[in-house]
């Protein structure tokens, strides 16, 4: 943690405030008007008037347009007024399917004595974090450097120039075990800016000038070779054994961990098994827990618990894609066809539930139905006896783990899978295909069923880097699972992503869209993913367009974001004069850092395109969070997985043939089944040829031999002997590739 500089004296006087048992309200002030009177005149179902939120199109600041806080979206409007009155921002930011969102605005948005005490001495503003990521990056990290806490809501005090001083996550309405209640909270931070304004203008100075400094790369360098090698002994120090996953709970995917771990098996799979061992547990672990949705498919946020049963309810659109591609990874690297299902699964759930019908990816669900997390997904004994035949019950409860008493709140059960298939076969004297049938029977009736409860809220809003992970997910899942619905899926996204979210004529990307409208400056993780998915979409129909297009999104966040003094990139771009410092991830988090994905486009693409330029950057990018990660490796798992690909000599992987016919298929499918993460697969010929050897020169020269398909496997720039043999193509595959400076 970094130190709390002039905040000790700030921070302590709050605390004795809160603390002192004198403390008490004298009476509440007068309630500032909900809204302008150029607000529009509706009223809601239960009489109560809009405030400025009811012109918004963020489902979250939609949530909270009719409270009586006088919330202000993000803008000079708001700034504007903190500035003429002299008052502080009381800036609260969340997410529409964040639980503790959600009751905090119950408890305390929704009371009218709260919205008075806010209205009356500080200007509110609302943010949907996944609208304005760069304003929650900023003071999300302000809030952690200065020992407050980190998460969702985060309720964070500024000054009219938006430089933060105080703040904290959940406040309570009441005062309970030490917590101050909110309203505490307001008096107290009101009083401070009455008698110590001037202190905590520098304190805010000192917190920006803090976080600014975050983004220097420090002096220290590591080799990127030795980062990994450190990053694989954490992890195999932190692995839970018993449970899978690392550390305890609460437990998250954290498939980036095993993005890393893959990696760092697959260059030695045989001296390093025990780093796949940990892969395949944490996804034996998810897949059989209550974490994963039996009947729905697709996975819940998180475990509250370390055997992944109890879930936070919540599911988002990142998670899915990211687990899509442990699960197509796990099967690739071990032909295990219950990491297909369950991939399988996440994109049923996906297409069915967090589609658009414009073509898009929604962004979540939420985990409540009814004011009850959960409720939509647990069962009762009761309730499945009251839909299966009497037959498949015991089946049924036997390999799900349901019981009378059940494993959850009020003799509910979250399915989870307590017996494999093979085992309920013994059990019941049954052939185990017979068991898998009756199991996808009653699995289909039960679903069918459960489509008839209160749905949770779903957030429809559609983001540009979340959908840029998705469609890669199903491009990569259309190419292992050799299935075309998949790659038909993942065109239409891009194609709706292409057409409503990127302005070709300005060469940028919107963040968001939704109910027909674009908006929001895109992040550099939205032009990173979206290249990304770009890029692995290409490889799932060979269509040199969508090559084309990642090409034009890079050059984009290359223009935007690139920091030509220190390498690396911003997160956010330099126009919006809100956004006090340009800050740099220092993490792979739930949402992958836009760092760790720009770096991996840059090694592809530059490789690929012979882009020096491009490949330059992607040094300048590696040696910088080379320096910074010394030590900690472990926090940016994927920006090791970019280093990885780096210190490989490029690889490219031609087939020259006509993309439809049997032999061309017949290769590729060799390359799909290969787990090869360091390599992209380019086809020359067809329609497509001219376009690709635009783009890439070299394959201009690679054609067919003897009117076959050949694969040509070119190391560094040199081609070995062409071949038209799946099995020969498989042979030069599988050689194993050199990573420079590897510690043996």
């Amino acid at each position: 943690m970094l130190p709390r500089w002039g905040l000790v004296v700030l921070v302590a006087l709050l605390a004795a405030w809160l603390s002192s048992p004198t403390f008490s309200m004298k009476g509440d002030p007068p309630r500032s008007p909900a809204a302008p009177a150029t607000m529009m005149p509706t009223t809601d179902t239960h009489g109560r008037k809009p405030n400025r939120l009811a012109r918004e199109k963020s489902p979250y600041l939609l949530q909270h347009a009719y409270n009586p806080v006088d919330w202000h979206p993000w803008g000079g409007e708001a700034f504007d007024e903190a500035r003429r009155d002299g008052k502080p921002i009381f800036l609260s930011i969340g997410y529409s399917t964040c639980h503790w969102c959600h009751v905090m605005e119950r408890e305390s948005f929704e009371d009218d004595s709260t919205a008075a005490l806010l209205n009356a001495s500080f200007v509110p503003i609302k943010v949907d974090r996944e609208e304005r990521p760069d304003v929650d990056r900023v003071y999300m990290t302000a809030a952690q450097a200065m020992g407050l806490g980190g998460g969702w809501p985060l309720n964070v005090f500024l000054t009219p120039d938006l430089k933060p001083f105080y703040g904290g996550t959940y406040f309570p309405p009441d005062a309970r075990q030490g917590r101050p209640s909110f309203r505490q909270v307001l008096a107290s931070v009101q009083r401070a800016w009455s008698e110590h304004r001037a202190e905590i203008e520098r304190t805010g100075d000192n917190v920006l000038a803090a976080l600014a400094g975050m983004s220097a790369p420090d002096s220290a360098a590591e080799e990127q070779a030795k980062l990994m090698e450190q990053a694989a002994d954490y992890f195999a120090r932190a692995a839970d054994h018993r449970h899978g996953g690392f550390g305890g709970a609460p437990k998250f995917p954290s498939v980036v961990n095993l993005d890393f771990l893959l990696r760092w098996w697959s260059r030695a799979p045989e001296k390093r098994v025990a780093a796949l061992e940990l892969v395949t547990a944490q996804l034996d672990a998810m897949r059989a827990g209550g974490i994963h949705d039996h009947l729905g498919g697709g996975f819940h946020r998180y475990a509250t618990d370390r055997e992944w049963l109890v879930p936070h309810f919540e599911k988002m659109l990142y998670d899915q894609a990211q687990l899509a591609w442990a699960y197509l990874e796990g099967f690739q690297s071990t032909g295990r066809r219950e990491y297909a299902g369950a991939a399988r699964d996440i994109f049923a759930y996906v297409t069915r539930d967090l589609s658009s019908p414009e073509g898009g990816f929604c962004s979540a669900e939420d985990a409540d139905s009814e004011g009850e997390e959960g409720k939509f997904y647990v069962w009762t004994q009761a309730g499945i006896e009251a839909v299966l035949p009497r037959e498949e019950v015991a089946l049924f409860a036997q390999v799900y783990g349901v019981t009378p008493h059940g494993n959850f709140e009020r003799g509910a059960t979250i399915l989870s899978l307590v017996r494999t298939p093979d085992a309920a076969a013994k059990q019941f004297g049954l052939p185990e295909p017979e068991v898998e049938r009756r199991l996808a029977d009653a699995r289909a009736k039960l679903l069918e069923a459960r489509a008839r409860r209160v749905r949770p809220h779903r957030d429809d809003k559609v983001l540009a880097a979340w959908n840029g992970l998705m469609i890669s997910a199903f491009a990569r899942g259309a190419r292992v699972l050799d299935d075309p619905a998949l790659r038909a899926r993942a065109v239409r996204a891009a194609e709706f992503v292409w057409r409503t979210l990127w302005d070709d004529e300005r060469h940028e990307m919107k963040r968001r869209w939704r109910d027909g409208e674009a908006a929001g400056a895109g992040q550099l993780g939205d032009y990173a993913c979206v290249a990304l998915g770009f890029l692995d979409l290409y490889q799932a129909t060979f269509d040199a367009a969508w090559l084309e297009r990642a090409v034009r999104v890079t050059e984009a966040a290359v223009a935007r974001f690139w920091d030509e003094e220190h390498g690396g990139f911003f997160e956010s771009p330099a126009d919006d004069p809100s956004i006090k410092v340009r800050m740099k991830d220092g993490f792979d988090g739930a949402e992958i850092a836009g760092n760790s994905i720009a770096a991996w486009d840059l090694v592809q693409l530059g490789a690929l395109l012979d882009r020096r330029d491009w490949q330059e950057k992607a040094r300048r990018t590696l040696e910088y969070y080379a320096r910074r990660l010394a030590g900690g490796s472990a926090a940016m798992p994927q920006m090791l997985v970019a280093m990885d690909a780096a210190m490989t000599p490029p690889r490219h992987v031609v087939i020259a043939g006509e993309p439809d016919a049997p032999d061309t298929r017949a290769l590729v499918r060799a390359y799909d089944r290969r787990f090869l993460p360091r390599d992209v697969l380019l086809l020359a010929g067809g329609p497509g040829r001219k376009r690709l050897a635009d783009l890439a020169p070299f394959t201009a020269a690679l054609i067919p031999q003897g009117g076959r398909a050949t694969a040509y496997v070119c190391v560094n720039y040199a081609c070995r002997l062409p071949v038209t043999e799946p099995e020969k193509f498989v042979a030069q595959l599988d050689e194993r590739p050199t990573i420079a400076r590897e510690r043996r």
